[in-house]
């Protein structure tokens, strides 16, 4: 894995390419990361860079990450997230990762937490059509039969029914870096990416795409 970077989602927007078509964009603001600890094979077994991200209290910090902070000299941060090198791939120089990190034209994988929406019925949760509203059914939005009787005897692990719907970590991949904005430290990324708006995401290079194609 590459090194990334940790952001906050401000919202959607839309941009027009300068063939004039008008696409959709997640605005993500990445300022404020900083390189907290750079591991190395020799000393740790593993190289790895640890990022952190949005300044945190220290009074709303335990004992343990206070003292990792106050070690490696940092400000506390909220979110911290650990992006494992291979092994070719050489420590990053500086403390701070920014935009330079990513290209315009890149595919990119973000990793949000998606919006939670608590405990929903079938029809909400997996879309189902629901039954009869009329003719004498009582069934209208419940989920119907699960499973059979004698055969299996028993509901098959996997099934689609009520529960808790959204709140769920998710990763949307292949999304493209629409534009760059160092001025303002944000990132214009096409399509959506999970969660509501101050949501914080992870921003990675793609796993199943080259980098600019």
């Amino acid at each position: 894995m590459s090194i990334g970077l940790i952001g906050k989602k401000i919202g959607m927007t839309r941009v027009f390419t300068e063939a004039g078509e008008s696409i959709a964009v997640t605005v993500i603001d990445v300022s404020e990361n900083v390189f907290l600890q750079k591991k190395t094979q020799e000393k740790d077994g593993y190289s790895a860079v640890q990022v952190g991200f949005d300044n945190q209290k220290e009074s709303r910090l335990s004992q343990p990450m206070s003292g990792h902070f106050k070690a490696n000299g940092s400000t506390p941060k909220r979110k911290v997230r650990e992006f494992r090198l291979d092994s070719d791939e050489q420590l990053p120089e500086g403390d701070h990762p920014g935009l330079d990190l990513f290209e315009e034209g890149q595919w990119i994988d973000v990793i949000g937490t998606s919006k939670g929406k608590g405990f929903q019925g079938a029809m909400v949760r997996h879309n189902f059509h629901g039954q009869r509203q009329t003719h004498g059914s009582m069934m209208h939005r419940r989920t119907g039969a699960v499973a059979a009787g004698s055969t299996p005897g028993r509901v098959w692990p996997g099934q689609k029914m009520p529960g808790q719907h959204g709140n769920f970590r998710r990763t949307v991949q292949n999304l493209k870096i629409v534009k760059k904005r160092p001025e303002d430290n944000v990132i214009l990324v096409s399509g959506a990416v999970p969660g509501a708006k101050g949501g914080y995401v992870i921003i990675r290079p793609s796993k199943k795409k080259d980098a600019g194609k």
